[in-house]
Parts: C-alpha cells; sequence; structure tokens
C-alpha cells in the first residue's frame, strides 16, 4: 500500500529560512509538526517536499466541516460476504509509517480533531473503538497539520489543548525577488514577468483586513504565469487569476485593477 503514496519524483520547494531542518529534526524525534501560514503560501507543497527527502510515503487528507472520526479512522462496510472494516486515511498512515497531513485542520469539526490526541504524545496509538482495536503506530508515523490564523474565530479555531500538543513552524509569502523566482520556475515566464505580477499580488496583500480576508496566493501568481505564457496578455491574466477569485466588491476589484495597470502597463 505505501507505494501509491509515495512521492517518486522531488517536488520543487525554495527555503525560506531553517524550515526544512527543524522539521527534519521534529520528524527525528517524532514530534508532530504544525504548519501556520496564510493560504497558497507553500504549506501542502513543503510537506511533499519534506516526504520526498525522508523517503518516507505521504497521506494527504483535506479537512472540511462534514469530515467524521470514522472518516479518518475507519469504518464497517456492507460486502457480499457480511460486514468489512475499511481503515481510514490516518489509520493507514499509522499503520504502515507514513507522514499523514491534516490539510486546514481548523475547518474539521472538534469532535473530530481529538481523534488525533493520542497520536501526539507518548503514547502514538490510536484506539479504533468500533472495531475494539489499539493500533500502536508504526516508528515512523508522523503527525503533520496546516492551520492558517488568518481565518480563526471563535467558532473556528484550534483548542488550545490541539494546539499544545504540536511544534510549529510559520510561513509566510517569500520575499518579492524569491517569489518571482518560484513563479518564473513553476511557469516557465521570464523572471521580469514574474516580478510585476508580485507587485500586484503585494498591492492585494495590503488590502487584507480592509476588505479582503486574504491576499493573492504565490498559487494564483502561478495560475496568472501560465495564462500569459498561453498567450493571454498580462491584464486579463491578473483579473481572471488574481482579482476574480479573491473579490466580488466592486471597490476592491477597481483599486487591484488599477495596481494591475501601474504593474503591467
Amino acid at each position: 500500500m505505501s507505494q501509491q503514496y509515495a512521492i517518486t519524483s522531488e517536488p520543487f520547494y525554495h527555503p525560506q529560512g531553517d524550515e526544512i531542518a527543524l522539521f527534519s529534526a521534529a520528524w527525528t524525534q517524532r514530534l508532530p509538526v504544525m504548519l501556520k501560514g496564510p493560504t497558497g503560501c507553500g504549506k501542502s507543497r513543503f510537506v511533499e517536499h519534506m516526504a520526498w527527502r525522508l523517503k518516507r510515503p505521504l497521506v494527504t487528507v483535506a479537512c472540511n466541516e462534514d469530515l467524521t472520526a470514522s472518516d479518518l479512522v475507519g469504518r464497517f462496510l456492507l460486502d457480499g460476504g457480511g460486514t468489512r472494516w475499511q481503515d481510514g486515511p490516518l489509520t493507514a498512515a499509522a499503520r504502515m509509517g507514513a507522514i499523514c497531513y491534516l490539510d486546514e485542520i481548523v475547518e474539521a469539526r472538534q469532535d473530530t480533531v481529538v481523534v488525533i490526541h493520542p497520536l501526539t504524545d507518548h503514547r502514538r496509538v490510536l484506539p479504533l473503538d468500533k472495531k475494539g482495536e489499539l493500533v500502536r503506530v508504526h516508528p515512523d508515523f508522523h503527525l503533520v497539520i496546516s492551520y492558517n490564523p488568518g481565518y480563526q474565530s471563535l467558532m473556528k479555531d484550534l483548542k488550545q489543548s490541539t494546539k499544545q500538543r504540536f511544534t510549529a513552524l510559520d510561513f509566510d509569502y517569500p520575499a518579492r525577488a524569491v517569489e518571482a523566482g518560484i513563479v518564473a520556475r513553476e511557469s516557465g515566464l521570464a523572471v521580469e514577468t514574474c516580478l510585476r505580477l508580485v507587485e500586484v499580488a503585494e498591492r492585494a496583500r495590503a488590502l487584507k483586513g480592509h476588505g479582503l480576508d486574504e491576499g493573492a496566493s504565490t498559487r494564483l501568481l502561478v495560475y496568472a504565469a501560465k495564462l500569459i505564457v498561453q498567450g493571454i496578455t498580462p491584464a486579463q491574466a491578473c483579473a481572471m487569476a488574481l482579482v476574480r477569485p479573491i473579490t466580488d466588491d466592486s471597490d476592491i476589484r477597481a483599486t487591484l485593477t488599477h495596481a494591475i495597470e501601474l504593474a503591467c502597463g
């Protein structure tokens, strides 16, 4: 099973600091890790890169408000021979010694999140209550979650009892030149044009908390660059990838359109 989760080629990742060394140290000690940062800034790519670097299979779960504990740990299914147990992704990762990445954990329900608690301390076990089994995890199992502090609220935040079970790394959008280089590497667009795209993104990010919940991500910059590579004008590409996805407010759209005109002409 582990082969289907293997990362067979190196995912491109440009380090911004000492996050590779810090994550490697946490993995060596099997300390659970929380990645904190805005959407689209490279958290998921970083986990993929580390799974490749550490030669471990990677099981990724995109968390949402409908995710149940059974979705994570498993359930009994009916088939022609009666019932059979089907491991969920968390249980499968625990058995095979994979890195299990719970993406945007804050989106999951609190009663779902608590199932990971026994995996994050000295016990390193996963109770399967419905099956009556206590899974003692593989020595190489590692739990990683991501968390966007910008979305935290009274109704949607991680409890301290969960946060304090993890070490944490902070992520943010790269410096302008670095981000332009990443976008150029991912899209094939000239660095000079990518720098202008980053300028537009920086204008959008400056509006966070002033009409925007989140600024334009590095991921969206790559989308815009790929559109330009296909012959779309920079203004059209920016409107399609950097403006329309993040806001429907006419005033903010006008502000961003002006920023595009200044940056791209």
